[in-house]
């Protein structure tokens, strides 16, 4: 199947000790991080196409785009939601929600861009 507009993917985790501020070195509060936050997304957005993708390609991340509204302490759980919503060219941006049984705790986008892996990785030397 190929990559197209549409797709969703979603993660349900639910927040540790080492996904708070403070083991982030984000800030000095014990609530969910923000970059804990981003990294839940792009893992979202990945499960979105992963399945759809051309044998040897991956996607890699380009830009992140998030409001974070909203706290969430140690043993809440998150729903974490991510849309296909544009494909450019290789580009691909998602719409991405993060939600707890109290409602919405962060939005944005997230943009990927689709790579050949072992291309991509002869790049880093």
């Amino acid at each position: 199947m190929p990559v197209e507009t549409g797709l969703c993917g979603a993660v349900v985790h639910t927040v540790t000790d080492d996904d708070t501020a403070i083991a982030a070195h984000s800030g000095d509060v014990n609530v969910l991080a923000t970059p804990r936050i981003v990294a839940l997304c792009e893992q979202a957005s990945i499960e979105a196409v992963a399945q759809h993708l051309a044998k040897g390609e991956t996607t890699v991340g380009m830009r992140v785009q998030l409001n974070h509204l909203a706290p969430v302490g140690v043993g809440g759980v998150v729903t974490v939601a991510a849309k296909l919503e544009r494909i450019d060219g290789r580009r691909l941006s998602f719409t991405v929600s993060v939600n707890d049984d109290r409602g919405l705790i962060a939005a944005g986008k997230v943009t990927r861009v689709v790579v050949d892996r072992k291309r991509f990785l002869e790049r880093t030397n």
